[in-house]
């Protein structure tokens, strides 16, 4: 770990040891925020933050983040999780207590395309990306010396028809040994199988182009410059079983046009990707997204 990182890490942990976020979805009803604000109150914390969104007033779902500040809330946690199970109960609460100071653990996936990568480790790197890269995996080994120079375990399984089953079997081994929270598909050229995604529902976010579906297989951006488009972009989301169709997270859009030649489409979309996925991976670490059936509540 660079100092200037261990620094940040170090100044981070200090400023928002008392910091925690209230995840909140259940059906929409009066009282629900009255209550959770009361509650709140009466445990000594003081609300820095909150966000609500309801899908229909009128019976719809409502969603809330909220973030605080609570005295010795790091030994508290527990208590206060006992104390507040009862108007979960009332409200018929999906919640969850997090901690700011709880840093989440991420591996990233990887094949030969190296933007998205190295994006991320140099956020994490410089102190922009709050977390513990615990690994990166891949089916090539081109960016082992990149990643290993960072401390970072590198660990290189291939994958074809054959051996696929055999080798999610070591990924999944090495995740759950390394205790992941958060898994990174920086264009991670595999299709996960359904055992895989059911192992880490919701933990798994991808990045690709957004021609999908319109030029869905291979040479997206030479189909794109033959049809002349005049927008290309990129959509960072979950994974599901149903391929590249889980919930949204985050996307982005270049304008271009009869200027620019397949290789400015690919240089242009590779710098839409790696934003939108850092984007997108940054608000889920904070825990800004909420999955409602197959789209996400973001609150920015």
């Amino acid at each position: 770990m660079s100092d200037f990182r261990e620094r940040r890490l170090r100044t981070f942990l200090e400023k928002y040891k008392d910091r925690a976020r209230l995840l909140i979805s259940c059906p929409d009803k009066p009282g629900i925020v009255a209550a959770v604000t009361t509650f709140l109150y009466n445990q000594g914390a003081n609300i820095v933050e909150s966000s609500q969104y309801s899908t229909d007033p009128e019976g719809g779902t409502f969603f809330l983040r909220v973030e605080f500040d609570c005295p010795a809330m790091r030994s508290r946690k527990g208590e206060i999780e006992k104390a507040f199970a009862p108007i979960a109960k009332q409200f018929h609460m999906h919640w969850r207590f997090t901690l700011h100071s709880e840093i989440k653990k991420i591996a990233i996936f990887v094949s030969k395309e190296e933007h998205c990568l190295l994006e991320l480790l140099w956020e994490w790197q410089a102190g922009e990306l709050l977390a513990d890269l615990a690994l990166v995996i891949s089916n090539h080994e081109h960016m082992r010396d990149n990643v290993e120079a960072l401390g970072i375990p590198y660990y290189y399984i291939p994958v074809t028809k054959e051996n696929k089953r055999e080798a999610e079997q070591k990924q999944i081994a090495l995740l759950k040994e390394h205790e992941v929270d958060t898994i990174v598909l920086a264009r991670y050229m595999q299709i996960l199988s359904p055992a895989f995604v059911a192992e880490f529902p919701f933990q798994i976010i991808n990045i690709h182009h957004s021609f999908l579906p319109a030029f869905v297989g291979a040479k997206p951006y030479e189909r794109a410059y033959e049809r002349g488009v005049k927008l290309i972009g990129a959509t960072s989301h979950y994974v599901t079983d149903d391929l590249d169709e889980g919930p949204i997270i985050e996307q982005d859009v270049a304008r271009v046009d009869h200027k620019h030649h397949p290789e400015d489409l690919k240089r242009i979309g590779r710098i839409i990707e790696k934003t939108v996925l850092s984007r997108a991976l940054k608000w889920h670490l904070e825990e800004r997204v909420l999955v409602h059936q197959n789209k996400t509540i973001v609150f920015k």
